[in-house]
């Protein structure tokens, strides 16, 4: 990865090249990592896993102190990579409160802000609701080699 930005960067199990990705993306990419998995619900109607997330969608939070709690999306910032949800603050000393920002990864849609077409259009793409499995085959060995079954065969 010498490059500020790489589109054809696979990955890394290097965590300083992860961060790297993530902090030179550009905001086009960046959307699509702001994406918020689905209520089970959700899943079913629409045949997504996740999508990205925008303002106004109805979310719960599934991890840290505010766990259980829902709320409106209020605020996305893209730069920090972090969500502000409406209603869900915490207290200084001083007693003023503060809105907390969540990580997307955090946090799952019970409610989408459908008011866009263009998210419509996007929730109707490929949305199939029982999906069919992807078998997996196993590639043929190459000439001369031989066959190995594994524990699971």
């Amino acid at each position: 990865m010498k490059q500020k930005f790489s589109v054809k960067w696979l990955g890394s199990k290097q965590p300083r090249k992860q961060r790297k990705f993530r902090a030179n993306a550009p905001s086009h990419i960046r959307r699509k990592m702001m994406s918020v998995n689905l209520s089970k619900e959700l899943r079913k109607k629409y045949g997504k896993r996740n999508i990205p997330i925008r303002k106004g969608d109805n979310v719960r939070i599934m991890r840290g102190g505010f766990k259980g709690k829902t709320g409106k999306i209020d605020n996305i910032n893209l730069k920090k990579m972090r969500v502000m949800i409406d209603g869900v603050y915490e207290s200084k000393k001083d007693g003023t409160k503060v809105s907390v920002y969540f990580s997307p990864s955090n946090l799952q849609i019970k409610e989408l802000n459908l008011e866009d077409k263009m998210r419509r259009k996007a929730l109707e793409r490929g949305a199939t609701p029982e999906k069919k499995k992807v078998v997996k085959v196993r590639p043929l060995p190459k000439a001369g080699g031989k066959i190995r079954k594994g524990k699971n065969e």
